[in-house]
Order: structure tokens, then sequence, then C-alpha cells
């Protein structure tokens, strides 16, 4: 066993992580990034990106991850190929972590961007066309749908917002539904069954996701009280089942609201914790982009640094 020291240790190396570590290692802090299950976060497994800040062109989501990483490392970031299986952090900081390889992972302060994922169906075809006709955030590939007919899968408030977010770009939306009501806000209900471009199939639950090489062309529904099978064709699927953040590390030592996500200070990355911070799709159940997600990691990296300096600065006191 290894013990690895830090002024910043960051747990997580999506695009919230990594922004951290940026603006951390460029205040000196030296910060360690454990990459986690998934390095580089859900852009890795994100073909056509158009909606980063920066680009003219549609980059490869593996390059775009591939770079940040790159760009904190040549500022002075610690990269390391580990998972962190426990953390203490109610017992103040300096905070400890192991990670499975049964290293020690000490650090000031800590950053938690874990993430969140997508839930998916878990259907025949599904991640066969990711990318290729199936996607989980309409924000961020609705684009790449303007003038095709697409499909909505869900029926609670992420459902309802993808459906009516993607009239901006389709005429021909239909939302598809295993109950016959809906479990969104009836706000949401009432602007999607307004819109004339919206459609609704009640009671069909998605058996099978189908297409060829070029991608995906229809659904296979089935009728969830006559057992009916249908093919729906559709040239665009979104999944909106929800989110699942990855927060069952810090059960019991963190606030976690009721589906699961890190309670933070309105406006802040800041944890009941001092010195623990949150930032990204782990404490962000509304926006879920790539540039929140930066843009709440460079937030933890300034509140980190302030949080650090009123610590040095109380030691130098009790030296005094």
């Amino acid at each position: 066993m290894t013990t690895h020291t830090t002024r910043m240790l960051i747990i997580g190396s999506g695009p919230a992580g990594l922004s951290a570590a940026i603006y951390g290692a460029r205040a000196g802090m030296k910060p360690i990034v454990v990459q986690g299950l998934q390095p580089g976060g859900q852009l890795t497994i994100t073909t056509d990106v158009e909606n980063y800040p920066g680009f003219r062109d549609v980059v490869q989501g593996p390059w775009l991850m591939q770079e940040m990483q790159a760009q904190a490392e040549h500022v002075g970031t610690r990269m390391m190929w580990d998972m962190i299986s426990s953390v203490d952090l109610v017992n103040g900081s300096p905070f400890k972590a192991i990670g499975d390889s049964g290293d020690e992972y000490i650090g000031d302060v800590v950053v938690i961007a874990t993430g969140a994922q997508a839930k998916w169906l878990g259907v025949a075809g599904e991640q066969t066309f990711s990318g290729k006709g199936v996607s989980a955030c309409a924000t961020c590939d609705g684009f790449f749908y303007r003038g095709k007919k697409v499909v909505v899968i869900g029926g609670g408030n992420t459902a309802v917002e993808e459906a009516l977010y993607l009239t901006n770009h389709s005429d021909d939306v239909t939302l598809i539904h295993r109950r016959e009501e809906l479990r969104s806000e009836k706000i949401l209900q009432e602007r999607l069954f307004a819109d004339p471009r919206i459609n609704v199939l009640w009671n069909k639950t998605v058996d099978e996701f189908l297409g060829d090489e070029k991608g995906l062309n229809a659904l296979r529904l089935r009728d969830t009280i006559s057992g009916e099978i249908q093919d729906f064709a559709t040239e665009g699927a979104f999944v909106a089942i929800g989110h699942a953040p990855a927060t069952e590390l810090f059960k019991g030592q963190l606030e976690m609201d009721e589906s699961g996500y890190l309670v933070v200070e309105p406006g802040t990355p800041k944890t009941a914790i001092p010195g623990v911070f949150a930032c990204g799709d782990v404490m962000d159940h509304t926006y879920r982009q790539a540039v929140t997600a930066a843009g709440t990691g460079c937030m933890a990296a300034l509140d980190a640094e302030r949080f650090l300096g009123t610590l040095d600065f109380a030691k130098d006191a009790v030296q005094a």
C-alpha cells in the first residue's frame, strides 16, 4: 500500500473533476485526480459534441476529454488509475480515502466529481444503436435530429421536458409511456398536451430498438394491456427515465436529496462538511451539461483555494 498526499484530492475525472484540477494546479495545490471506473466521464461514450464552447466544428467526446486531461497534467495534476472504495470525511481535514488498489489518498480538501449515469431500459438494440439514433440527452443531441421523426421514452419530468425541447428541432415528436398517465408536474403536462407537434402513446413499453448499419429506424413496442406488438418507425429515440448519481460512496457522511444527489449550499459547490466540495452531475440534477459541470468544477477549485488559505492562516496563528 502506498500513501499519496495532496492539498487537493479530486474523485472523478469528467469535465467537472478535470476543470477543478486545472484551476487547482494553477493555484499551486498539486491536485491528485483519482479517475474512477469511467475515466473521462460520460463524454467518453459520446461521439459528436457540438455545444461545447470554443469549437466551431463538431468534436468527438473522447478527444475532448483527452485534451482536458492533457491540460490538467500539463499544469501539474497527477492522474491516478484507481477507484475509491471508501472515504472518511466526517473526521475533518485532512480527509482520507482508500482505493481498490489498496493505496491511501490523503487530501487537505476533497472535490467530489463522481458524476451521474443515465438510466437505460436494458433491452435489445439499445447499446447497439447508442450514438446512432439512441440517446439519453435531448439537449446534447437533439440538434442532430432536426426535421426528423423522434420519440422520447418515459413519463416523468425529464421525459416531458425532453419532448418539449425536441419541438425546437422536430415537428413530429412522440412520447411513449408504459402507463396511462404521466408522473410529471401538471404544468409540464399542460404544456405537453397543448403542443400539436407532440403525440403520446400510452401503455407501451419498448421491447427492442431496430435498425441497420445506418442506425436506428424503428422501435418494437409492446402494449402493456393487450400484449400486442407493433413496430413504430422513428429516426431518433431519447431514453428519459432518469439518472443515477454516483453517490453510494458517501452515504451516511454527506447529505443527499431524495434522488441521491449530493446537497450543496445553493449557488456554491460547498457541502455541509468544510473542505468537502461537490461539482458536476453528482450535485446537478437540472442541467447535466459538460459546460455546466466544468463551471462548477472551477467553482469548487476556487472555493477550495479559499478554504485552504483560511486553514493555513489559522495554523500560522496557532504556531505564532
